[in-house]
């Protein structure tokens, strides 16, 4: 019974309701609480003198809309009755269950007497803080309306369910236990509270202060109060007026304003009220029971979202850690290479040293030996060896002279990594759709003359000539489905629409190499192109409004096209199968918006289940 507490509650005070009354509009407030957001209205919007204008058409007389600012939660919270001359302008408030309500207009007058017996001011207006409906009351004030007993005893009821300890009813914030209960006032009180609000004096003193347990047992064996009618106060209702939808005492039907209404007995409209009732909370119960259900499954879907999300983690980690292997590995290889060609480079230099210091100390020798011959003074000896020493001298300085000087090996490593297509696949690394997908046009991957607006899902060209723009989800699995519209088609150009590989030409027609698979269309026919290749020319073209569907069936390996819903020519392609992103080239001529999030064609669906 925890759920229908709220039904329980003022929407004034926040609290159990106390003495409900029934507005016309079949809303219930607490006597006290419609006391207190009563404002006075001009003497001309009083009944009265509405009836003395032959104006007045029922006892309870519902404010024009125009004469009033009505509350609303897009309101700033303050507003004011135009047409009163009376009333200032106030600022409405919030009750604790959230609703906004009227203050009273002036302190009430002090009195001992119940809400509904106290007098109200001369021509008060009460507005429903529900509803917002605003009426002016008649001579009878609050006594007016009928008193809701099936709500006091459904409160009773639910307050005798529950067996926490009895709660203080007039504590501000959170209520403190009660140690008493007046069973004048039928009110329990803290301590604090019956001090201040309850004191042993005047017309209180005379009150029967009893325990709360005791008093709770009172309010159960005390008998029920009976209905009495509300313009006829010593008078039970006894039947039940149809036109009115009200029950009515015997003297309402003999001099009353129901004396001419089709009325019923009280019983029997009882039992058909509880039978129609009944009825309608057996469909509510069946939307409860969904609702039930409903709930189990969206908690089981969120149990299964947690799992699928550490599973689907997981699994991301662990592909993003191969790649991070792959490329540790290639890595490794590369260094190898760059060792090898170090250690080549480096054993080229030593031997090229090596080489060169024996030569230099064989020539630094022969010079020497050289020197010391030509300082010898026998001239029958020197002529004897110079001829041989002068060709040794020639023949080494030749030997120098054949590239001897020369490094054999350069220090730069004539390696360049490219590293471009590997880092433009990181960069475009993502996830591909396998369901229905909402997706825009990829400004990042298109031609530098696209332009984009309407949130990057309507494109234009600014030049004449043919450029690509793709779409910015790639697919791999599934069937999907998406249209283009043409928002403007000038000079008859044959704009192309199908779907793409990331490294497509974008400076060209789709469907010119061998990376887009493309149908393109002019005001008159179609053909579908591949690689340059032209084939299935299609009467039927395009004009402005006209839509262009694209279906891409990977569980079929097939490529569909559609003009206007109608399938234009034969399946276009088949056996296609990877990554494919949506695909548009156009120029300036043309502007078409991309619709995403579409079910596939129910004729295709059919067919589909079929085949």
């Amino acid at each position: 019974m925890e759920e229908m507490e709220e039904e329980l509650k003022c929407p004034v005070c926040g609290s159990f309701y106390r003495e409900p009354i029934i507005l016309p509009c079949s809303h219930n407030l607490c006597q006290a609480c419609a006391r207190n957001i009563l404002v006075q209205t001009p003497e001309s919007e009083s009944p009265q003198s509405r009836r003395a204008s032959g104006s007045g058409v029922s006892d309870y007389d519902y404010l024009d809309l125009d004469k009033m600012s009505l509350y609303s939660e897009a309101d700033s919270g303050y507003g004011s009755y135009g047409g009163f001359a009376s009333a200032p302008t106030t600022p409405c408030q919030k009750s604790p269950n959230g609703v906004r309500v009227f203050p009273p207009a002036m302190p009430p007058p002090p009195t001992h007497l119940s809400p509904a017996l106290a007098p109200v001011p001369r021509n008060s207006c009460i507005t429903c803080p529900q509803c917002h409906r605003s009426l002016i009351l008649d001579d009878r004030g609050l006594r007016g309306f009928p008193k809701n007993r099936v709500l006091e005893g459904v409160i009773d009821r639910y307050q005798q369910s529950k067996a926490a300890a009895l709660k203080c009813q007039l504590c501000e914030k959170v209520p403190k236990e009660a140690t008493v209960m007046c069973e004048q006032c039928d009110v329990f009180y803290c301590d604090p509270c019956r001090l201040r609000c309850h004191p042993p004096r005047g017309p209180l003193a005379k009150h029967r202060l009893v325990p709360p347990a005791q008093g709770r047992v009172s309010r159960r064996l005390s008998p029920r109060k009976v209905s009495t009618c509300t313009d006829h106060e010593l008078e039970n209702h006894s039947m039940y007026c149809v036109q009115c939808k009200m029950p009515v005492c015997y003297q309402c039907l003999e001099e009353g304003k129901h004396s001419s209404h089709e009325v019923k007995a009280l019983g029997a409209m009882w039992k058909l009220h509880k039978s129609q009732l009944s009825q309608a909370l057996n469909g509510l119960s069946d939307r409860a029971k969904e609702a039930k259900e409903f709930l189990v499954q969206l908690r089981n879907m969120v149990q299964q979202i947690q799992e699928n999300s550490v599973e689907f983690e997981a699994c991301l980690v662990a592909q993003c850690d191969a790649l991070i292997d792959a490329l540790n590995r290639r890595k490794a290889q590369l260094l190898a290479r760059v060792n090898k060609e170090h250690e080549h480079k480096l054993k080229v230099v030593r031997d090229q040293i090596s080489h060169c210091t024996v030569k230099l100390r064989q020539t630094t020798g022969l010079m020497e030996y050289c020197l010391e011959v030509i300082k010898e003074n026998d001239p029958s000896g020197f002529l004897q060896i110079s001829d041989a020493l002068i060709r040794r001298v020639h023949l080494t300085e030749d030997q120098w002279g054949k590239g001897t000087l020369t490094p054999r090996m350069t220090t730069d490593f004539d390696l360049s990594l490219d590293n471009s297509p590997l880092l433009q696949s990181i960069h475009q690394l993502d996830f591909v759709q396998v369901k229905v997908a909402w997706f825009a046009f990829d400004p990042g991957s298109a031609h530098s003359d696209i332009i984009f607006s309407n949130d990057n899902l309507t494109v234009t060209c600014s030049s004449y000539d043919d450029r690509v723009v793709l779409g910015k989800t790639g697919f791999s699995k599934g069937v999907h489905y998406w249209e283009l519209t043409i928002d403007r088609y000038d000079n008859h150009p044959d704009p192309a629409f199908g779907v793409a590989r990331m490294d497509v030409m974008k400076d060209v027609m789709l469907g010119k190499d061998d990376k887009a698979w493309a149908m393109y269309v002019d005001n008159n026919r179609s053909w579908f192109m591949h690689n340059n290749s032209h084939t299935n020319r299609t009467e039927g073209g395009i004009t402005k409004g006209a839509t262009i569907g694209v279906l891409l069936d990977l569980n079929r390996k097939t490529l569909t096209f559609f003009i206007n819903d109608e399938q234009q020519g034969p399946i276009a392609f088949e056996n296609v199968e990877g990554l494919f992103f949506p695909a548009v080239s156009l120029n300036r001529n043309v502007q078409v918006t991309l619709h995403t999030g579409l079910p596939v064609p129910d004729f295709y669906s059919s067919r589909a289940s079929i085949a």
